[in-house]
This record gives structure tokens, C-alpha cells and sequence, in this order.
């Protein structure tokens, strides 16, 4: 699991077990943050009642979460 270090101090929603951005906006901002991190194209996805981001991280699509006001690589 991925985890990066910039602390996430936004509103959060647990689904399925996994802490989700509960905005699509503060998905949005760190949409764009990981994608400059990653130099590759992230977007965000509604899942259940929150939002994930999703991209590719060495040839492996992926989605994230929050996880200890963290940025995590969920399943």
C-alpha cells in the first residue's frame, strides 16, 4: 500500500470499510496534488456516499483513500 505523507485534514465518510473524501471538491484538490506527485493524469470517482481518487502508479491502476489522515491505496 501506497501511503503519502501530506496530512488530509478533510471531512471524511467510511464505506465499505475504507475513510473516503465526503466532497467531490476536496477530492478534486488533492486529485490534483497526487497527480503532480505521480506526473500522471488523476481523477475522482463517486463511490457509495463518498469520493476516491483514481489513477495509474507504476503501470497499475489504482484508487485512494484516507487512512490515518493519510493518502492510501485502497482495494
Amino acid at each position: 500500500m501506497t501511503i503519502f505523507t501530506a496530512s488530509v485534514f478533510d471531512a471524511t465518510v467510511i464505506f465499505e470499510g475504507n475513510e473516503l473524501f465526503k466532497g467531490q471538491g476536496s477530492a478534486s484538490m488533492w486529485a490534483e496534488k497526487l497527480a503532480a506527485e505521480l506526473k500522471s493524469a488523476v481523477t475522482v470517482q463517486k463511490i457509495g456516499t463518498g469520493w476516491v481518487l483514481c489513477g495509474t502508479s507504476d503501470g497499475v491502476d489504482c484508487k485512494w483513500g484516507i487512512h490515518g489522515q493519510r493518502l492510501m491505496r485502497i482495494n
